[in-house]
């Protein structure tokens, strides 16, 4: 196994663990077997496993491992702070104590506030003494380092980073979404601020394996050398220095062992321009069922009405690239999950965007397009449960 660094010199292997998948048996989680693959990551050199406060079990299955096996001072346990769910000071740290109960540990490596949408969410929180409860936490040793997690645009990420002295941070990143989510642009600023960057989703939740076109499996079948598309996922995030470990949410162990087999050959810097020219017609297959020929570039924002035009055409392709489920998800992600909605109905045609569109996109009319597709129902009673905990 290969290791990275963290932002105090700590070896992070580059291939984390990602718990939130084990397999179950009669609705529960196979226990033997999770311990079975745990173990074997631990033995193969993984020592980061991440969990979270909402998925169901998870922290408390990972705590009777990591206790029973005597792995606790071996690994580094990575959980998320649910921050939607703070409401006072003490909440915070009720939730907490619960979590190092659940994880039967007394300290987190790796504490992150999970899906963290805006600075305005992080004011609320500082308003609510968060700053201060992090820093009697971290000169107590129960939080060794404090980080967030983050799906949405990189202009808000950037800023994110910029309003506090983090440790490290999460972020969806892939070859699909190099210029969506906090992408690139907020990988290479996270790194200059000299934060580690930690990855989620590599392989867009098995779409970039599973569900491919068959045009691009057909690149990857004539290109050398003869990886497998999920191979060639894990390379191209390895290959870039700026990233500090990949999350992998594994439950066999024939996936385990080939991740762990490519984290300790891919090197950065190996993929050659010719990999990167297959690895855009890739990209390109995919793109060629999609709705929006938008490619990230941001020049339409700032909008006067506050739409994520890039997060918007992001989610609304997500849908016909990928899923309905898995479009709505972002969708509901980088525009409802804010303080202020950014939601494609807030347009009010004024056409600014438009002007500035390399792409001389029909963003008005795509907009209409994306809201009348994406604000169903479902949609809009999820904004309004989430406009309601998001105000306290």
């Amino acid at each position: 196994m290969q290791y990275r660094k963290d932002k105090y010199e700590n070896d992070i292997s580059a291939l984390a663990f990602g718990c939130m998948r084990f397999k179950k048996k009669m609705g529960k989680f196979d226990f033997a077997e999770a311990e079975r693959e745990i173990l074997a990551a631990y033995r193969m050199g993984v020592n980061y496993f991440d969990t979270a406060y909402i998925y169901p079990g998870n922290e408390v299955l990972v705590g009777e491992i990591f206790e029973k096996n005597n792995l606790r001072e071996k690994i580094n346990i990575a959980t998320k702070l649910p921050h939607y769910l703070i409401k006072t000071r003490e909440d915070l740290d009720r939730l907490f104590n619960e979590q190092l109960s659940r994880l039967r540990t007394d300290y987190i490596d790796y504490y992150l506030m999970h899906m963290l949408t805006d600075t305005a969410t992080w004011e609320r929180l500082c308003g609510l003494g968060i700053k201060e409860w992090i820093a009697e936490k971290k000169a107590s040793g129960k939080i060794r380092q404090i980080g967030f997690s983050y799906h949405g645009n990189s202009e808000m990420f950037c800023s994110l980073v910029d309003v506090y002295d983090w440790d490290f941070c999460m972020i969806q990143y892939n070859y699909m979404d190099e210029h969506t989510q906090a992408g690139r642009t907020g990988l290479l600023h996270a790194n200059k601020k000299g934060l580690p960057v930690m990855i989620m989703e590599p392989l867009r939740g098995g779409k970039l394996v599973n569900r491919l076109p068959e045009e691009a499996m057909r690149i990857f079948r004539e290109h050398t050398p003869k990886y497998t598309p999920a191979e060639w996922s894990f390379r191209w995030l390895w290959n870039q220095p700026e990233v500090t470990t990949v999350l992998s949410g594994m439950n066999s162990m024939e996936m385990l062992e080939e991740n762990c087999r490519v984290a300790d050959s891919a090197r950065i810097g190996e993929l050659t321009a010719a990999d990167e020219e297959m690895l855009a017609g890739v990209v390109k297959a995919i793109n060629a069922g999609m709705k929006v020929p938008c490619t990230g570039c941001r020049y339409c924002v700032p909008c006067p009405k506050g739409v994520d035009i890039p997060g918007v055409f992001a989610a609304y392709n997500r849908v016909y690239s990928d899923s309905k489920f898995a479009g709505m998800r972002d969708y509901f992600m980088c525009t409802a999950m804010r303080k202020n909605s950014t939601a494609a109905s807030n347009c009010i045609g004024c056409g600014k965007c438009e002007q500035h569109c390399p792409q001389n996109i029909d963003i008005r009319g795509k907009l209409r397009d994306a809201g009348k597709e994406l604000e169903n129902p479902l949609y809009r009673a999820f904004r309004k449960i989430a406009s309601w905990v998001i105000r306290f």
